[in-house]
């Protein structure tokens, strides 16, 4: 079966981007919210801001991918 992303519904805290990418990947969603954070402060908090909510309006919601299939 083909992995495809989404955004998560059930294992979200904003819009379900790192839900959707912690179980692409096969990680825990909280391992990657914090790379998350740490990422933010040491990149200034540019441009991880911009790709979060670029993704939140092109990654399709859960339920979206999986009536898709």
């Amino acid at each position: 079966m083909k992995k495809k992303l989404y955004r998560s519904r059930t294992d979200r805290k904003l819009a379900g981007i790192l839900g959707g990418l912690a179980d692409y990947f096969g990680i825990d969603a909280t391992i990657l919210r914090i790379v998350f954070v740490v990422a933010l402060f040491a990149t200034s908090f540019l441009p991880l801001p911009l790709v979060y909510i670029v993704m939140a309006f092109v990654v399709p919601n859960e339920e979206d991918v999986i009536k898709s299939d």
